[in-house]
């Protein structure tokens, strides 16, 4: 991926790369004098605001990002898996890429209630009287 040209999310949607800010911090965990000495953890932060998100994406964008999502409408991803800069780069691209794309999907569609037909209330209710007779059957026989 180039610089400058933006964040590809859909063949119709594209992140341009102002709205994008990157900070690269120290990661925590093992990894010794590494770890201590460079920052590799990257902390992107994506504007929703300053990007050409219709209303019901970047709402949607919000609700899905959870705990990612600050007051102000940005969305903080912070990646850290990787020892290079480079590749936590794309790490976190890639979840936010990700992220936007399943915001901007068609919503799901609403759920249909369905009722069992009568027909098969009354199957169901015949095979648990079968099933209760067959318990039933198996306590000690009384001595008469």
């Amino acid at each position: 991926m180039s610089r400058g040209e933006g964040l590809r999310i859909t063949a119709t949607l594209t992140i341009p790369e102002d709205a994008l800010e990157e900070q690269f911090i120290r990661a925590s965990g093992p990894g010794g004098q590494n770890v201590n000495k460079v920052a590799t953890a990257v902390q992107l932060r994506f504007d929703t605001h300053a990007a050409p998100l219709t209303e019901r994406v970047r709402e949607r964008a919000l609700r899905l990002a959870g705990q990612k999502a600050t007051k102000e409408g940005a969305i903080v991803i912070e990646a850290a898996r990787h020892r290079s800069q480079e590749l936590n780069r794309a790490d976190a691209r890639r979840r936010l890429a990700g992220l936007l794309a399943e915001a901007a999907a068609p919503p799901p569609k609403p759920r249909k209630k369905t009722r069992p037909s009568k027909g098969a209330v009354e199957r169901r209710l015949k095979a648990k009287a079968g099933r209760a007779r067959v318990k039933k059957m198996r306590g000690k026989v009384a001595a008469d």
